[in-house]
């Protein structure tokens, strides 16, 4: 089975669940305004590709103005079961283009997992360089607790104290930052002469592979 043999399809937020939540390394489901399949020629969903709000109104802002920050989505996921030669570029390049015009993508590649974006430079994602340094409260029993479920269970007041005595501080690793304009010829300018990032040459190394041996159910096309 080769490329050619998949194709891309439009699909509902709940059919992504269990690879968001079980085989993406994540483990979170995020926020979810388009999601796509990527569908073999049984018509078995093998991939799925989510965009949704970026969770920082400021990164909204800060790609190319307020006057653009209403265009701005996150690729926030992609998740693929075959191992098939550029499934994942091809995948992400039709996810594009199923997008409604004119939008600014935003995507980013976690330096902690060894991560370097190779998927979006093969789709032609402007590279921007690294997200910015921040810390992070982390638990210390409890390290691979994302600090986002740290700081929401402080703030609902559900961490007890023993759990509040726990917590440290720590720098959160830096992503690669990846850009993609969607639009017209026109409008596709017009973005990028207001990009507020540098444009710079694409980051290169070994990546590392994560446990994705997660199974999904198998989740057919019905006619």
């Amino acid at each position: 089975m080769n490329i050619s043999d998949y194709r891309v399809l439009s699909i509902k937020r709940e059919e992504c669940i269990p690879w968001l939540k079980y085989k993406h390394y994540a483990h979170r489901i995020p926020s979810i305004s388009y999601a796509f399949g990527l569908y073999n020629i049984e018509n078995i969903l093998k991939g799925i590709c989510t965009f949704g709000s970026p969770p920082s109104h400021a990164l909204c802002i800060g790609v190319c103005g307020k006057q653009y920050q209403e265009y701005v989505l996150e690729l926030n996921r992609l998740c693929i079961e075959d191992n098939i030669k550029n499934a994942a570029s091809y995948f992400v390049s039709r996810c594009l283009k199923l997008i409604p015009k004119p939008r600014i993508i935003v995507s980013y590649a976690d330096t902690s997992k060894n991560h370097h974006g190779y998927i979006y430079q093969a789709t032609n994602f402007i590279y921007t360089g690294l997200s910015a340094k921040r810390t992070e409260r982390y638990d210390i029993d409890n390290p691979n607790k994302h600090s986002k479920t740290v700081s929401a269970n402080l703030k609902r007041g559900t961490e007890n104290n023993k759990d509040y005595l726990s917590l440290a501080v720590r720098d959160r690793p830096q992503k690669h930052r990846y850009i993609y304009f969607i639009g017209n010829k026109k409008q596709k300018k017009k973005m990028k002469d207001n990009l507020l990032y540098p444009i710079l040459p694409y980051p290169k190394g070994d990546n590392k592979k994560y446990d994705a041996s997660y199974k999904p159910s198998v989740q057919s096309l019905l006619f």
